[in-house]
């Protein structure tokens, strides 16, 4: 898998439709709704919550487009309300899923930190994924190749990588293979669909 690559294919996992898109794909690639008590869409961004599934696929052009074309209530089969921020909570919620799962990989010693020990892990081919804070020196991220094979992360902010190594930022860090390293990179490709760059353009290209 390349630079910014999507997920291998697993295909072993249950597939969902896109009520956006109509695309058929596996659920990792898609954001499950359900509609609470009160008829709000939740987003259910672990697939835990109780009640019928709505899925649409981990991007935002399509989020945009449920919520716009009332597809919610049509595939609710129900009037439901949207809230105004849902767009953002599910980025917001998928960050800090992403976040979560590099810190227990860290906590299982399975990912590093800064520029040389991330350096080292490459050169000693340790590591599977190449992860670089978004607004980190385009300079400095440079001097560092994602792994052969291997997967490249770099639409985290330096506080959230910050957040997961336990630092108050963050610009390289990596992860070894096994554990929940193929999660991680589940989970960023579903949040490098909707979040959208700073300016406004969409989101960050890896």
């Amino acid at each position: 898998m390349g630079r910014g690559g999507a997920p291998k294919d697993r295909g072993d996992g249950p597939e969902r439709k896109c009520i956006a898109t109509g695309d058929v794909q596996p659920k990792y690639g898609l954001v499950r709704f359900v509609v609470g008590p009160d008829g709000d869409v939740v987003p259910d961004i672990l697939g835990k919550l109780p009640g019928r599934g709505i899925y649409v696929s981990a991007d935002r052009a399509a989020l945009e487009k449920a919520i716009a074309k009332g597809l919610f209530s049509r595939a609710a089969k129900q009037s439901v309300k949207v809230p105004e921020t849902l767009v953002n909570e599910v980025e917001t919620q998928l960050a800090r899923r992403v976040v979560d799962l590099i810190s227990l990989q860290r906590k299982a010693g399975r990912a590093v930190a800064g520029f040389e020990k991330v350096k080292n892990w490459l050169q000693m081919e340790e590591a599977e994924v190449l992860i670089q804070a978004v607004d980190g020196s385009g300079r400095g991220k440079s001097k560092l190749s994602t792994p052969h094979y291997g997967s490249y992360i770099g639409w985290l902010t330096a506080d959230e990588l910050g957040l997961a190594f336990g630092r108050q930022t963050v610009i390289h860090g990596a992860l070894a293979s096994g554990g929940l390293t193929q999660r991680v990179v589940e989970e960023a490709q579903r949040l490098k669909g909707v979040r959208v760059k700073e300016d406004g353009r969409g989101h960050p290209k890896g």
